[in-house]
Order: C-alpha cells, then structure tokens, then sequence
C-alpha cells in the first residue's frame, strides 16, 4: 500500500484495505475474505450490506441529509425515539440522540449532573464506577472507565472518580463463596466506597452491565444490579447502565439490563443501535431527570453539531425494524448457546484456555499460562496481539485485547458475530479461532 497521509491507530503499519463487504463477511483489496466474528468491535449486529437498511439510507438521503437541530426535528428522529422508547423498560421514556458511544457516556454524565443541580442537590459532584471497565476515549468517559492502559498518560487530565471491584467471577469470587454471596460482596463495597466519599456528593454509580474489551464480557453475579438499584434509591443517587457493547440485542435481550431485573435511571446505546451503517449513540433517560430540567432551566445544557442526525436515525430505525421484524432475539439467545458450546468443546481442555464465559452472541475466551493457578503470560510477550495478527491470517476478524487483569496482566478475546450468523458460521469461526491461538502461541515462544 502507497504512503498514507491517515492517522492510524498504529503509527507503525499501515493497515489491509477493505474493498467490499457482505453478509458477515469484509474483503479486502486483494480479494481475500474475513469473517467478521467480531462485528468490528460489536457494531455490525446485521452483518454488512442488508438490503434493507441500505433502501432506507437512501430514502431519507434523497428526502432530508441533513438538518441542525436547533432549528429543526425530524419525522425520522422522533419516528426512532418513539421506537426504542416502545421497546426499552419500563419508565425510560425520553431519548437524546449522539453520534457514538463516547458522546452518550459524555451527555448522560452532564445529564446526571445537571439533574442535581436543578433540583437544588449541587454539592453532588461524584461519580463511582469500577475497575477493568471501559466507558470511551473522551476525558469525562475516560476518567468514569477503569481502562488502565488508556488512562495512563491522560490521567492528569481526569477527574477523580471513586473506583470498586469488577465482577469477575473467575478471578475474585473466594472458593467458599456463592454466586450470590459474591455479589453480596460486591455490593456491600460499593455501599462502602459510596458512604466513605459521602452519600450526599455522589451523582451516580456507572456500570457496564457486561463488561466489553476490557476485560472480555464480564457478567454479573446473581443479585448483583438489582442491590447496585437498591443501594442508589436509599441515598438518591442515579445509576448509569452503559450499554455501548453490550446492549441493542447482543446479550439476547434487546437491552442486557432486562436480564437482571432492574431499570436504571439512564441507559446508553450506540454500536448495535446503527449497526455500524451511520455513527449513532443515545441515552434513554427516565422521566424525573428530564423534568428536573424541563420545570428548572428548560434546556439540557449540552449539544453536538451531528445530533439527531437524519441518516443516522434512518439507518438505526431501519436497523432495529429488522431484528423486530426477523424476531432475531431468540435466534441471537439460540445462536449463543451454541457458540458457547462450540467454545466448550474445541477449547475448554485447551492447556491454555482459563475461561470461557459471557452471554448471547457476546463471548470471551481468557487465555492462562496454567490452567491451575491461573497464572498470566508475560505482558512483554503480547499474545493477544499475536492472535489478532494469526486470525487475519486465517481469514478471521476477532477483538483479543491485553491488560484482562489490571491493565498489564492478562490476554482474552472476545467474539460478537453478526445475528446474522448461522451455526455452520460459527463453526468456522471457533476452528479458525483455535487454529489462531495455537499459531499464536507457537510464533510468540
């Protein structure tokens, strides 16, 4: 490839052109085809090119591109609110509209905070959010996320934020315990950590409700969300269910926070809501934070040029009519049972697979030097890199990262194939996906 003027993510190399995509698949400028088994970084929830979402792009592209939304709504923009609020839990009424993940962590940031400001609460400046967790590359989004690794030299530039345990399950619940009293744990910390900074200061607990890249789909034990909901009602504070990876279908559930039996006060969507066809991001918001506004200062004081942007909207209404009207819910709880179980049988004796674990199409693979002890590989040896690197080889595209641990120690992969996918795409999916960690595993010796 000729010199490029881009700014990749890697300064060092250049990355393989993509040319075309279909179904789950992307090609490259030389013609060779990967199976996008992890839908970019969970996005591409109905694979690439759908007929359907294409026309309706078209449509609004010829009807209204484009319209500032200090002058302007659009039928489209209300159309898609009134859709997700139709099939969100009960009480997320109200939606605001963004162009990505990181924007939506931002706004419902600023949205918790100006509802106590409005209702006469200033002094809660605070938020708690947890360890090993990943909430965007903007600094407040940054400074809420437990990503070590991208902190690291921009901490200075963070706010403080009150930080507890992950829930990882496979490293921290003790041998004694259950499930259930791992979660009790858990809970009891976050009450802690909530009255040692001062009940009264706090806005909001943040949480992904399964943990994405950072530490490779993380759920959480029994009872876990539904004492996080109990504890924020008895001193006031809100909770922020990021739902950037995990939600919009991924976990087999429209939204993941259904699975646990609570409704936060603020949910964020993005990647699977657009599907990757247009950037959008959104917070579904109850109604007493937008009223607080609403019966205060009458606006949210926040704003981005491309909010609510008509093609965005088009292709995410589109998107989710789709998975409504193919009912692919089910076949997403279907299809993720048989990957697990296909990851079961090929992997599960694997000298150095520690766990298997996640829900729906969202899965992850943690790799250990000894099964036993649990012990990490070198962090020098970057072995989650090597397998991204051998998995394109094998015509597979996967999300491994490092850090699994605390930000150095620890490799996983994780996987977020397309709804889209049959069980013969799964298949070849975990085969290449082993033959890529043996190969990695060879060359990085």
């Amino acid at each position: 490839m000729s010199m490029t003027h881009v700014i990749h993510r890697s300064l060092l190399n250049t990355p393989r052109l993509a040319h075309s995509s279909q179904g789950i698949t992307i090609t490259d400028s030389n013609g060779r085809s990967y199976i996008d088994a992890s839908g970019g970084a969970a996005v591409s929830c109905l694979g690439h090119a759908h007929p359907d979402v294409l026309h309706a792009m078209r449509a609004q592209m010829e009807q209204l591109a484009y319209a500032h939304t200090s002058f302007f709504t659009t039928a489209v923009a209300e159309e898609l609110a009134d859709h997700l609020v139709q099939h969100a839990p009960q009480g997320l009424k109200n939606v605001y509209f963004v162009s990505g993940g990181s924007e939506a962590v931002e706004a419902a940031l600023k949205m918790a905070r100006q509802y106590f400001v409005e209702i006469g609460q200033p002094q809660r400046t605070r938020f708690v959010a947890r360890s090993q967790s990943y909430h965007g590359n903007t600094l407040g989004a940054l400074a809420v996320g437990g990503n070590e690794w991208r902190r690291k030299q921009f901490e200075p530039l963070l706010m403080d934020v009150g930080r507890v345990s992950a829930a990882y399950a496979y490293r921290d619940q003790r041998a004694d315990e259950t499930p259930e009293q791992y979660g009790q744990r858990l809970v009891a910390e976050i009450d802690a950590k909530f009255q040692a900074m001062g009940t009264d200061t706090v806005i909001a607990f943040v949480a992904e409700t399964v943990v994405g890249a950072t530490a490779g789909a993380l759920t959480a034990p029994p009872g876990y969300f539904a004492g996080v909901r109990a504890l924020c009602e008895r001193y006031g504070i809100l909770l922020i269910a990021d739902e950037v990876m995990c939600g919009m279908g991924r976990t087999g559930t429209l939204h993941a926070i259904e699975q646990e039996d609570v409704v936060p006060d603020l949910m964020i969507i993005a990647k699977g809501l657009g599907g990757g066809y247009q950037p959008i991001g959104a917070v579904l918001a109850k109604d007493h934070v937008v009223e607080s506004m609403r019966r205060g200062s009458g606006l949210f004081q926040h704003g981005h040029t491309y909010l609510g942007h008509p093609m965005a909207c088009a292709a995410a209404l589109a998107v989710q009519k789709v998975i409504q009207r193919d009912q692919l819910m089910p076949q997403v709880r279907a299809r993720g049972h048989y990957l697990k179980a296909a990851l079961q049988h090929r992997l599960e004796r694997h000298a150095h697979v520690g766990d298997i674990r996640g829900r729906g199409l969202f899965m992850a693979v943690e790799l250990v030097q000894d099964r036993d002890s649990k012990s990490t590989f070198d962090p020098k040896r970057k072995l989650h890199a090597a397998v991204k690197a051998q998995a394109m080889e094998h015509g597979l595209m996967c999300y491994p990262m490092g850090g699994t641990i605390d930000g150095q120690r620890g490799d996983h992969i994780l996987l977020a194939p397309p709804f889209i996918a049959t069980e013969a795409d799964i298949d070849q999916i975990v085969e290449r996906l082993a033959l890529s960690i043996d190969a990695a595993l060879k060359a990085t010796v």
